[in-house]
């Protein structure tokens, strides 16, 4: 009797567990939206959570980045702030170790602008979905402002804040790169020499028929993996740290006491501490490799070597 009644007890906080991990993670459902737009040809374009970050972060790199440089660059000074000179560190790492020995001299002002572009934005992105803004937010809504279950702030509660952690945002981020790949290449050796180098001259015409459609889902495989490595690597840190937290009710809940759920948070909060110092290092490498890997497929589109 009492293990029926400790199992049923598990099982139902394990049902509460699964789903606010979930909500954490995932985007706003259409029907809690931040802002309400009507649809056009059946298409709702309201604002939803990962939208609305993708906003912010985009006012965070024009704030942080782009003003001050071009204010560094309009102002015609030899004296740079600290943080001018951490973003030259920066640009010159991408412009240096990335774009030009992936993308040639030729083409390196030409393309160095966008990876930096790639390289800032998930940088950021990933960083800002460390900081729990949301649930400080949530928290101060709920001891202090007490507002309406349908005011803006309540609508910004649902959902996780990690845009990057969304395969719709890195599938758009890789899109991006699919066409830069086709662009490069075209642009170097024009469009119909660029479709004849998928595959290597001079073979037998039998291999070709293997070849050419292998060399055409690699087309579609490239901006695939980016899309599933970045958006995976940044959803499962925080439900690792999320799983981690919530041992804390489970365990408490089984044993229908605060005491062993207090014990239980002396092993969980430190190692869940330890994720997130981690997470930051996950946050700078994943960016890096997105902005890599976007290198070295433009690369491989304009200097072929078979």
């Amino acid at each position: 009797m009492i293990a029926s009644n400790t199992d049923h007890n598990s099982v139902s906080v394990l049902d509460q567990v699964g789903p606010n991990i979930i909500h954490h993670v995932s985007n706003s459902d259409i029907s809690h939206p931040i802002i309400h737009f009507p649809k056009i040809f059946g298409i709702d374009f309201s604002v939803t959570k990962h939208v609305f970050m993708l906003w912010f972060v985009a006012v965070i790199v024009m704030v942080t980045i782009v003003i001050p440089v071009q204010k560094y660059i309009k102002s015609n000074s030899k004296r740079k702030s600290r943080w001018v000179t951490m973003i030259e560190y920066i640009v010159d790492l991408i412009n240096d170790f990335i774009s030009r020995p992936n993308v040639g001299t030729k083409w390196v002002m030409v393309w160095t602008p966008l990876f930096l572009t790639f390289f800032f934005f998930i940088l950021f992105s990933n960083l800002i979905g460390m900081i729990p803004i949301f649930d400080f937010i949530g928290f101060v809504d709920r001891f202090v402002l007490h507002t309406d279950q349908d005011s803006v702030i309540n609508q910004l509660l649902h959902g996780g804040v990690t845009a990057t952690g969304n395969f719709n945002v890195t599938a758009g981020l890789a899109t991006v790169t699919f066409f830069a790949i086709i662009t490069a290449g075209v642009r170097e050796h024009g469009f119909f020499k660029h479709w004849m180098n998928l595959v290597p001259h001079g073979l037998a015409w039998p291999v070709y028929i293997i070849l050419i459609p292998i060399e055409i889902m690699g087309l579609f495989v490239k901006p695939f993996a980016l899309t599933m490595r970045l958006a995976a690597n940044m959803t499962g840190g925080h439900i690792a740290l999320l799983a981690l937290l919530s041992l804390m009710a489970i365990i408490g809940e089984m044993f229908h006491s605060a005491t062993a759920g207090i014990g239980v948070a002396i092993v969980s909060v430190p190692l869940s501490a330890a994720i997130s110092g981690l997470e930051i290092i996950v946050c700078l490498v994943q960016a890096y490799v997105f902005t890599l890997l976007t290198a070295v497929f433009v690369g491989m589109a304009i200097n072929v070597h078979h």
